[in-house]
């Protein structure tokens, strides 16, 4: 059940991605060049579905993991179709975890509840999306603790520039790269990152 703000946010949604692409901000893309290995395990770590049901990460263990975070009233946030699209494609060695939030410009207000509602029934969401969290300083929950800092995943600091910024691990638990919210789940870039 989309609003009319969401439908027209949809509508709005190719103009937001050709004009911010050649944004450096939000179309930054960072990769682990040096191969540099985490120092702490991302697969101890314990998240929460936005129904209350615990999530381990070390259940994703073999598989790559893009981390997005998501809201609903943001210009990017049809990127829920191309990320629904990606998953179906790849979930035999992929998984997509959406992370709502609400911390920038107060675009995701709605409830865990509600959230989950329309993922599922404005975007047909079938991955994994977590309860509602701060994914910025000094609010910011483990997941992004983990990251965002260099000594927990071995090279990154790059915290969410906006909505829909992802963060690739691999099978082995290592951070692959940041990508900008610009940069679409449908693109070669992504698809040349799940190569790796």
């Amino acid at each position: 059940m989309l609003t009319f703000k969401q439908k027209f946010i949809r509508l709005l949604y190719p103009m937001v991605m050709r004009l911010t692409n050649q944004d450096n901000k939000n179309g930054k893309k960072l990769y682990n060049t040096q191969k540099a290995l985490s120092k702490e395990s991302i697969f101890n770590l314990e998240l929460t579905l936005s129904n209350g049901t615990p999530l381990s990460l070390e259940a994703f263990r073999g598989k790559k993991i893009l981390f997005v975070n998501v809201a609903s009233n943001c210009g990017f946030t049809a990127q829920y179709t191309d990320l629904e699209a990606l998953y179906q494609a790849f979930k035999h060695k992929l998984c997509i975890v959406g992370i709502p939030t609400n911390d920038f410009k107060q675009q995701e207000p709605k409830s865990d509840a509600e959230i989950a509602q329309f993922c599922t029934l404005g975007y047909g969401v079938t991955f994994p999306i977590l309860k509602k969290q701060s994914v910025l300083k000094p609010n910011q929950q483990a997941l992004y603790k983990w990251l965002t800092d260099p000594a927990k995943n071995g090279w990154c600091e790059q915290e969410p520039v906006w909505n829909f910024s992802k963060y690739l691990v691999n099978e082995n638990g290592q951070l692959l790269c940041f990508l900008g919210p610009s940069i679409s789940p449908a693109s070669s870039i992504v698809h040349e990152a799940l190569s790796q």
